[in-house]
């Protein structure tokens, strides 16, 4: 579908656009919760996910997908919140078993540009996590959020 459809992959490619500018968000606000404010990384990724997954609804209904208009605002806000709750429990359990491994790895052999263990075992479990759900949230929203929209 997004190999053979043009339409398709101009969506992907501005999905994944909104996903960076998300992504940049996640990470700015997780990283001032856990580094200066001092947050449990398990909340601060909660808050940062909530803050990101705003923007992307935003961009996402604007510029991603302009023509669904078929689905009442509403409704589509409530769909992207399920899916992206649905992906925030996925996300969790994989930064709380990651997050600690990454320490103790980092912590064996220090990261470059003197990073803390800690805060490069956080933000590379989060970057793992983020590409997972980066997925299901491309392709559920696609096929259920945005369903109204035609492939071509």
């Amino acid at each position: 579908m997004i190999i053979t459809n043009s339409k398709e992959r101009i969506r992907f490619l501005r999905f994944a656009v909104v996903g960076t500018v998300g992504a940049v968000i996640d990470f700015s606000v997780f990283n001032l919760l856990t580094s200066l404010l001092l947050f449990n990384p398990i909340l601060a990724q909660a808050i940062s996910f909530s803050a990101a997954v705003t923007s992307n609804f935003i961009w996402n209904r604007y510029w991603t997908y302009p023509d669904s208009r078929s689905k009442s605002l509403t409704n589509q806000v409530l769909q992207f919140v399920i899916v992206n709750v649905i992906g925030l429990l996925i996300r969790t359990p994989l930064i709380a078993w990651l997050g600690p491994k990454l320490i103790s790895f980092f912590n064996q052999f220090p990261p470059p540009f003197k990073l803390s263990a800690v805060l490069a075992g956080h933000n590379v479990a989060l970057a793992f996590a983020v590409g997972v759900i980066m997925l299901w949230n491309f392709f559920v929203n696609r096929f259920w959020t945005y369903s109204d929209v035609k492939s071509s």
